[in-house]
């Protein structure tokens, strides 16, 4: 069934329950919707955009902050046959600019945030529909408040199916410009599915959702919720006190973290700076990482701390709609380290450069496949072809099978071959990042005349914690030499949105250019 027949079940079975809740502690705001509003929002949204001439097919595009009008938003412009076009809230001007262009989205809305940006390229857009949603709007816009106006609460009569296009989203851009993925409703049924298989959503469950409602980790962790017909809360603020007293007050039993936010509640706990013993946490039954790899050392150290926690991680990516492809499962926490197996209603291989299944225990590329694989990269034949391959998603993550588990190894195009051999950052960053005195690390290749590459390790310290370039050499020296880090930088890493390094800006900080660019001039 499309997703949105979800939503107007549970609107039917729970109407009066409380389905969203956006949190806010800074500014003191805490709005909420039940099923039946929600829905009813989704309609009259649904109904405004009809009646403005958007049809079936066409694009939508969400450029908006996490609040409470961001999934109404998104369902409504799915309940008119058209494609919700979700927006990262970092791109700059030019970005948003390119990828209403690539969307071919004729219908923006957009928050007070990104006024300056989209006032910026204004001349330079197609877009015939400014819709905004926040105070002090543009001229050229309508708020949202008045686009609704007398707007009917009632599904419009517009048949979707499973086969009909659903979504744009676009890759998070790490490895290059972003691209649109194209995605039918059954791939977003099919997420809803497989995120309530791994974690098992009551109708007593209550998600927190922290990370960013446009990328679809955060969303598609939500779906589960969707499913069960249980509450979810958007929060605004990632120290680990506001995230600890959420969770409190709200009674949050599920919460899906990225690998910093953890790492921060930890160091929290650790420094005395929150007393885990002020907040009521007995509830909260499930902590899960994705969206990057997992040092294996902070869930050891998570769960010392809380050892009733189940703990899963799950892998995946937007031309899979998402996490679940690969999950650990709850049950296998003696395989931390690993991604897991393939998830529900998925297959996954592991293959070398013809597409032919590596022997157990070494590296290929890991490829997957499922009901949630994407259609297309949208209106990009090539691309498209470069990934898609008999139904088969090659990701572009290099991986290994131990025992019917996959460990991830590194991406693709991140590994670095250093005097012929090849080397995986990851595993140099997961041995980093157990030192006590290291908050995060990020490993690239430098260019270098003899060997090709060498390692350079980009460390972020904890505060208030030192270390020397000896004191890193040391610790690396029960690994082999030719993985130690021959440069070692101490210095902030930068991370996107969704917790990933951001390893073009420090490729483009510290080389100045690409490696082949380099080593050609």
């Amino acid at each position: 069934m499309p997703i949105t027949e979800i939503l107007a079940r549970n609107a039917e079975l729970y109407g009066n329950d409380v389905s969203l809740i956006e949190l806010d502690p800074d500014a003191g705001v805490r709005r909420e919707l039940t099923w039946s509003d929600f829905d009813k929002y989704a309609n009259k949204i649904a109904n405004s955009l009809l009646a403005n001439g958007i049809k079936k097919g066409d694009k939508v595009a969400i450029l908006m902050m996490n609040c409470l009008e961001w999934l109404p938003i998104y369902f409504g412009a799915l309940k008119t046959g058209a494609l919700a076009v979700p927006f990262n809230f970092r791109y700059t001007a030019e970005e948003i600019k390119n990828c209403l262009s690539i969307s071919e989205a004729e219908t923006l809305v957009f928050g007070p945030e990104f006024v300056e940006r989209v006032g910026a390229v204004l001349g330079d857009l197609k877009v015939k529909k400014y819709i905004f949603v926040g105070e002090n709007k543009p001229e050229y816009t309508v708020s949202l408040d008045t686009f609704i106006e007398g707007a009917s609460d009632i599904a419009p009569d517009i048949k979707l199916t499973e086969d009909d296009e659903a979504a744009l989203y676009f890759t998070s851009g790490t490895t290059g410009f972003p691209k649109a993925i194209l995605h039918p409703h059954r791939s977003l049924t099919t997420s809803c599915e497989t995120e309530q298989a791994h974690h098992g959503q009551t109708r007593d469950d209550n998600y927190l959702c922290i990370p960013p409602l446009y990328h679809t980790g955060a969303k598609m962790h939500w779906f589960g919720s969707l499913l069960a017909g249980s509450k979810a809360v958007l929060l605004k603020g990632v120290k680990p006190r506001t995230i600890l007293e959420a969770v409190s007050k709200e009674h949050c039993t599920i919460v899906w973290l990225l690998v910093p936010w953890a790492q921060d509640i930890l160091d929290a706990i650790d420094n005395g700076d929150v007393n885990i013993d002020d907040y009521e946490l007995s509830q909260w039954r499930l902590m899960h990482i994705g969206a990057q790899p997992v040092p294996p050392s902070l869930i050891k150290r998570w769960k010392k701390r809380f050892p009733n926690h189940q703990y899963d991680t799950n892998y995946g990516l937007s031309e899979s709609t998402g996490p679940g492809c690969v999950h650990l499962g709850v049950e296998n926490i003696d395989k931390v380290g690993a991604i897991g197996v393939p998830g529900h209603n998925w297959q996954a291989r592991i293959v070398d450069e013809q597409g032919n299944d590596v022997p157990e225990g070494s590296v290929g590329e890991l490829a997957v496949k499922g009901p949630g694989v994407m259609r297309e990269y949208y209106k990009d034949p090539v691309a498209t072809a470069a990934v898609l391959r008999d139904g088969w998603l090659f990701t572009g993550d290099m991986a290994k099978m131990d025992d019917g588990f996959i460990y991830l190894v590194d991406r693709k195009k991140d590994v670095i071959i250093s005097g012929g051999e090849n080397i995986f950052p990851v595993q140099i960053e997961d041995h980093l990042r157990a030192n006590d005195n290291i908050k995060d690390v990020a490993v690239i290749g430098l260019p270098d005349a003899r060997l090709g590459e060498i390692v350079a390790a980009i460390i972020e310290l904890k505060p208030g914690h030192t270390m020397t370039e000896e004191d890193v050499q040391k610790f690396c020296a029960a690994m082999p030499r030719y993985k130690r880090p021959r440069k070692i930088i101490f210095e902030n890493v930068p991370r996107n949105a969704t917790g990933k390094i951001e390893k073009p800006k420090l490729r483009e900080r510290y080389c100045g250019k690409t490696i082949v660019e380099a080593q050609i001039h």
